[in-house]
């Protein structure tokens, strides 16, 4: 297996350096939720993201649709505008002013009960290598469509959710999960280096398992580009600088038992 190993991660490697790259695909996406922080900021959603949810909501929000927070837990905060109402000087007219911002304490669905909601029903096919996630203690949980993120693993909580039923996006986060069994607590945020290891493990698992990588290698090689830019280096110079590294996550994953 390790050299099967090592010939198909050669020839994604030589891709990059030939040029051969297809044209990226659309991901397919299950459905976008309809929810309170849909509407939020850009900057509101990037904190409800690092807080590990797809759906923050107030205390109030959640009782309107018969949810409540569970005992002790932590809100996270979101920036919303101070809005004041009073005379204008100039005018005389009423009118509503800018004054600020503030913070606002909203909490994660993960941190409620009660009701079920619409997208929880949300069916997550059976994918290749689901049984190693299980093995390592890794809840895997599909989540609403989002458009800005198809999946992520959350290191403190050992979970991985899918925004897409998308075999790579399971496979890169999988191998985040194989990368941090090696290497112990991963680096915070977008590491390049970390990103790159599972985009290439993941291009690799879906061949190895006998599913179609090809058809989001475009969508990979514009995330390894990406990611080596913000490196300083060229997408080949990348992938072969995280080869031997890429490579011991593979098989930790395919290999582990």
């Amino acid at each position: 297996m390790t050299n099967k190993i090592q010939e198909i991660l050669a020839s994604i490697v030589a891709r990059f350096e030939s040029g051969d790259i297809p044209e990226a695909v659309a991901y397919s996406m299950f459905p976008v939720m309809d929810v309170p922080s849909a509407k939020w900021s850009l900057l509101n959603r990037t904190l409800q993201f690092f807080s590990g949810t797809a759906d923050g909501r107030g205390f109030n929000q959640w009782k309107t649709v018969r949810r409540s927070v569970k005992k002790g837990a932590r809100a996270f905060y979101i920036l919303v505008p101070y809005i004041k109402n009073g005379k204008n000087e100039k005018t005389g007219k009423e009118e509503n002013t800018l004054k600020g911002f503030m913070a606002r304490p909203v909490f994660r669905e993960e941190d409620t009960e009660g009701e079920p909601l619409d997208y929880e029903k949300i069916e997550l096919p059976e994918l290749p290598l689901m049984e190693r996630a299980r093995e390592w203690g890794i809840s895997v949980k599909a989540i609403p469509g989002d458009y800005r993120y198809y999946g992520y693993f959350a290191y403190d909580k050992r979970e991985i959710a899918l925004a897409t039923p998308e075999e790579k996006t399971f496979f890169h986060e999988l191998a985040h999960a194989g990368h941090e069994r090696i290497k112990g607590k991963l680096a915070p945020g977008q590491d390049p280096f970390q990103e790159i290891i599972a985009e290439l493990s993941a291009q690799t698992l879906c061949r190895l398992v006998g599913k179609s990588g090809e058809k989001h290698f475009g969508n990979s090689a514009r995330y390894i580009t990406r990611y080596a830019e913000k490196a300083g280096i060229s997408p080949h110079a990348a992938c072969l600088k995280v080869l031997s590294d890429t490579e011991k996550v593979l098989n930790q994953i395919i290999l582990s038992s």
